[in-house]
């Protein structure tokens, strides 16, 4: 798989599972990602849509946030993607950090 290298010195950067990817994390997977998972529980902003790749995408992107952001923190055994363009939707903002 090609890996493309992103500028980390970008002021707006977030890791999200590889559209293609064939990984789709259980849910166990997503809880030891992200430091506080009720972003994406029932009755909170990013429960919808329900599905494992847009959750596993929110804890992806928690961990890669809050372990300062280098490449390494988006792997993720090949499925996570570092992007420089906001996912967010409604009232579901993907954090990161200036």
């Amino acid at each position: 798989m090609r890996r493309l290298l992103v500028n980390l010195s970008s002021s707006l950067l977030l890791c999200l599972i590889c559209g293609g990817s064939m990984v789709v994390r259980s849910q166990s997977d997503q809880k030891t990602w992200c430091v506080d998972c009720t972003i994406f529980q029932e009755g909170y902003s990013c429960f919808y849509p329900n599905n494992n790749i847009s959750h596993a995408s929110i804890a992806m992107n928690l961990y890669f946030q809050s372990r300062g952001r280098n490449n390494w923190n988006c792997d993720f055994s090949s499925s996570g993607l570092i992007v420089s363009t906001d996912p967010s939707f409604g009232d579901c903002v993907y954090q990161f950090v200036n």
